[in-house]
């Protein structure tokens, strides 16, 4: 959690943090080894990397809360639908979740934002697009069980709508199951969202995307490691925060792991 909550407030008070502004450049101080002035160094066009890296947590924490948002609203959707109605819908919502299982989610990605144009937002929709599909498998799952119990079937006597049914029983049965999921699912769109930049197609210059500004230090490894090594170390340190506190959630809210 002091991972996690550390990275939170960077992203809020980036703009207190941050020593320089990350589009601010100068020749004459490209490719500078850390100092005090820049306690992380600076790239090929003289930026601050710490300054980059600071600003870089909002894009990175916000493109991934978006694309949670958005897998979370279809993955639930389909899920309660197949789960609840099942027979025809279940087959043709199964059939669906499988297909989009069985692409290589990166792939696909790739291809969505190709249609879609390179940046940010675009970056979040189409990771969305490509991860939901474990949210239906998971909530389906849970649905066909809940609706079986006796107060589900007491509901139906006392002639409640299918409608209220899912919304006033099944949805807060599953909440803690959605809590979970989407806890576990921030730190895999973080990745792919750092993937899609380090790639080219996320945000683009100058915004300051943990994988572009990895992608860009590449070819200046040797000279200045710097640029490549910080980007990752605060993925990393993000990824871990997260995948952490993921676990945490699950260990409170799962039962079957209560002792």
């Amino acid at each position: 959690f002091i991972l996690f909550f550390s990275m939170v407030l960077v992203a809020i008070f980036a703009d207190q943090i941050a020593p320089h502004s990350y589009e601010t450049y100068d020749l004459a101080d490209k490719l500078m080894a850390p100092c005090a002035e820049f306690p992380l160094g600076t790239d090929q066009y003289g930026r601050c990397i710490f300054s980059r890296i600071v600003y870089g947590s909002r894009i990175g924490l916000g493109v991934g809360l978006v694309a949670v948002a958005i897998e979370t609203v279809i993955g639930v959707a389909l899920g309660i639908l197949a789960g609840y109605f099942g027979k025809v819908l279940d087959k043709i919502i199964m059939f669906v979740t499988d297909m989009v299982w069985s692409i290589p989610p990166i792939v696909l990605a790739m291809a969505i934002v190709l249609v879609l144009g390179s940046s940010a937002m675009n970056v979040a929709i189409a990771v969305a697009l490509v991860t939901w599909a474990q949210f239906t498998k998971i909530v389906r799952a849970k649905v066909q069980s809940i609706r079986e119990l006796p107060y589900i079937d007491a509901a139906r006597v006392y002639g409640e709508s299918d409608l209220q049914i899912i919304l006033r029983y099944i949805l807060p049965n599953l909440l803690s199951t959605i809590i979970i999921l989407a806890s576990l699912a921030l730190p895999s769109a973080i990745l792919s969202t750092t993937s899609m930049g380090f790639l080219g197609l996320g945000a683009q210059q100058p915004q300051p995307d943990w994988g572009m500004i990895l992608s860009d230090g590449i070819q200046y490894i040797q000279r200045a490691p710097w640029i490549s090594i910080y980007p990752g170390v605060a993925i990393v340190w993000t990824v871990l925060g997260f995948n952490l506190t993921g676990e945490g959630f699950k260990s409170l809210l799962d039962p079957r792991l209560k002792v």
